[in-house]
């Protein structure tokens, strides 16, 4: 059943979640050098890990792999 009460109830724990999401996933992430705002070995190798698997999955996409669909 959906009344204002919990509509308003749901939208901050929304609120909440996001925030503690946001809070959680910075501290996990790589950052910067202290006392720098170089980025640390760690972050460039993941960047870098990251454009080149978008590139091969970009490069490979057209192609047929030769697999066949089972059917159902």
């Amino acid at each position: 059943m959906m009344n204002r009460r919990n509509a308003a109830l749901g939208w901050a724990v929304w609120q909440i979640g996001k925030r503690v999401a946001k809070r959680k996933a910075r501290a996990v992430l790589p950052g910067t050098e202290e006392g720098s705002r170089r980025p640390n070995t760690a972050a460039i190798l993941l960047l870098v890990a990251a454009v080149g698997g978008a590139l091969w999955l970009w490069w490979r996409g057209g192609e047929d792999d030769g697999w066949i669909e089972p059917d159902r």
